[in-house]
């Protein structure tokens, strides 16, 4: 949702160290090293995200989100397919680790706490306004998870291929996280603003209207702090750097490759003529 599926390895514990060359002493050291804590609580975390899609998606999609954003992700899906084929094509197979951002434990724990206020919450929330029989609870936050639900099965399905580019799999949360905000401002005027408290309401029904007040910005502000924070100065030109590193190299290794060829061709030559 920030790029978790994109800034940190798919399979804990299975990144390797990539100062030293490999050799078989040392990979069998490397398979006698346990897991990384931080690897296996963002492993785990994706099951579970992975796991809560499927349920947000079938009651987000029974007419609680509008038009705009039930088409939204169409456009996006098309869109970074399109980036991909005619912007950003990928370098063929390339050796190098699919995941564009290795963060540290201070950054496993700022996405373990964006998953807590951007999904984990918002579901209870929503969940909660069923329980409650409050409709406009319901509908204030569904949009945001419907987003975020899609956002996050984008980048699990397309941070293990080779197919798309560093800069396309970076753009997918950037675009999300653009839109959501919008989504999430809505949020806020729904429960700041068209829904107001009677004078004699009972302590649960003001803790339960806080609540939602307090998550719509809390949203707000995490993922836009997300956004200009870290997905746009450091998370996208970190995409671009490897894209257009790996496109010199390959460019420098076609072009010595042409010249070996013209070399040859050319030794090929002389020998004939004498």
């Amino acid at each position: 949702m920030s790029g978790v599926s994109l800034a940190v390895p798919a399979v804990p514990g299975s990144e390797p160290d990539r100062t030293t060359t490999p050799t078989p002493n040392s990979a069998k050291r490397h398979r006698q090293t346990p897991p990384a804590t931080g690897g296996t609580v963002m492993g785990s975390l994706r099951l579970i995200e992975l796991q809560l899609v499927a349920f947000i998606m079938v009651f987000s999609a029974s007419g609680l989100v509008p038009l705009l954003d039930l088409i939204f992700p169409a456009f996006a899906t098309a869109y970074i397919i399109a980036l991909s084929r005619l912007a950003f094509p990928a370098h063929g197979k390339t050796s190098e680790s699919l995941e564009i951002f290795q963060g540290s434990r201070f950054f496993r724990v700022y996405v373990i706490v964006g998953t807590t206020v951007g999904l984990f919450l918002p579901l209870a929330y929503i969940l909660g306004g069923f329980a409650r029989g409050d409709e406009h609870a319901v509908r204030s936050a569904t949009p945001h998870l419907f987003l975020l639900s899609f956002q996050i099965l984008t980048e699990n399905i397309i941070s293990g291929l080779s197919l798309f580019s560093p800069p396309v799999r970076a753009l997918v949360p950037l675009i999300y996280t653009v839109r959501r905000i919008f989504v999430d401002l809505d949020w806020i005027k729904d429960v700041w603003i068209n829904k107001t408290l009677p004078a004699n309401a009972a302590l649960q029904d003001v803790a339960w209207h806080w609540f939602g007040r307090v998550l719509s910005i809390a949203n707000l502000t995490y993922f836009s702090i997300n956004l200009f924070g870290f997905l746009l100065p450091r998370f996208l030109p970190r995409a671009f750097e490897r894209y257009f590193k790996a496109r010199d190299e390959v460019r420098a290794k076609m072009a010595e490759d042409k010249h070996s060829a013209a070399m040859n061709d050319s030794q090929h030559s002389d020998k004939k003529a004498n």
